[in-house]
């Protein structure tokens, strides 16, 4: 049985080899380190979203969470900081100073009790006119900051605006990982501890409230979406693999699982159809991610409800690798944001802003 996750059938494509063979490299090492170095040297698995081939890296996305979703996390944020670095150029907007062989972190989450401010730098050699900035506080969650090499950070620009900076990290430019105080037994290869900016040279991305308007937002969230869908069909593999003859119950939760994902792939399909056809932008786009969102979450949660249900405490206390994929797949789901998230798609439906059912 191939590894590969596929959000659409189309026999005979070649890409399905190649991602195979991607599977078998990251099986040999599925840790986070090792899992940015193959995505950056396969790039051709990778494509942007949004330029007629979402299906295939959303494919990639949950073929690699299938095998490990410490991987996938890790390079979600590489890669998305590359698609917003793109939709940054393509929209004229400039972007200085920045590698090409960077490994990027996207950290734009906000915490009780920390803030990070960007003021205007005007140190000598530096640039002039606005173009670079100061970054001072902390910024929290920041996953994998001490392994990184730059990464796209919001930082408040004012009392009530924040923007999109690029800063390369390290104490040679001010910045400060600390440790993670991180107890979840789930994507424990993946820290997520805050970072102290003292100082740090950015570079803005777009003008004050670019990064949550482009259209390219609702898109990161719906690969996101892609990985839990990945996560949640390595764990229901689980219910494949041989033991007893299995009962009316057992086939019961088999065929739920599959109902259930097979409504989640539809939909990751149906959506990366809808980037690439221009028809997720604005508050279509918004609306789309939220729907998708809701509906592979719900899908993840159900797989793991009903498959610890057919294989009972056994996996979970005995298998290592299943156990794991559990944890990892509980935790990251709740990257979601479930009931408010629900509110928010109600209030787009009821307030007439987006095409629904009615």
């Amino acid at each position: 049985m191939s590894r590969a996750v596929r959000l659409t059938d189309h026999p005979g494509d070649r890409a399905q080899d190649a991602l195979a063979a991607l599977l078998d490299d990251l099986g040999n090492g599925a840790d986070p380190a090792s899992a940015l170095a193959l995505v950056r040297s396969r790039t051709e698995l990778f494509p942007l979203p949004g330029t007629g081939e979402t299906t295939r890296l959303w494919e990639s996305l949950a073929s690699v969470a299938s095998v490990s979703l410490s991987a996938a996390r890790a390079i979600e944020p590489h890669l998305d900081a590359r698609a917003i670095l793109a939709q940054a150029r393509t929209a004229g907007h400039l972007t200085l100073g920045l590698d090409e062989d960077a490994v990027w972190g996207v950290y734009a989450a906000e915490g009780p009790g920390v803030r990070l401010e960007a003021v205007p730098a005007g140190g000598a050699g530096e640039p002039s006119g606005g173009e670079a900035v100061r970054l001072h506080g902390t910024k929290p969650w920041c996953s994998l900051a001490g392994s990184l090499s730059h990464a796209l950070v919001t930082a408040w620009d004012g009392p009530s605006t924040r923007r999109l900076y690029a800063v390369a990290l390290g104490a040679a430019n001010g910045v400060t990982v600390h440790e993670s105080a991180w107890f979840a037994r789930g994507l424990v290869d993946v820290p997520s501890g805050p970072v102290t900016f003292d100082g740090s040279l950015a570079s803005p991305v777009g003008p004050a409230g670019w990064y949550l308007e482009r259209p390219g937002f609702a898109f990161g969230g719906m690969g996101v979406a892609a990985i839990w869908y990945g996560g949640a069909v390595g764990v229901a593999r689980r219910m494949l693999v041989a033991g007893r003859e299995p009962d009316q119950v057992a086939l019961m939760h088999v065929g739920a699982v599959d109902a259930a994902l097979w409504a989640a792939r539809a939909t990751l399909a149906d959506a990366a159809q809808r980037v690439d056809d221009g028809r997720a932008e604005g508050s279509e786009g918004g609306a789309l991610a939220l729907r998708v969102r809701h509906v592979v979450s719900r899908a993840a949660e159900l797989v793991l409800q009903r498959v610890g249900h057919a294989t009972g405490p056994a996996p979970l206390a005995l298998e290592d690798e299943h156990a794991g994929r559990v944890a990892d797949l509980q935790l990251y789901l709740r990257q979601e944001h479930a009931e408010r998230d629900e509110a928010a798609l109600g209030r787009l439906v009821l307030g007439r802003e987006v095409s629904a059912w009615w």
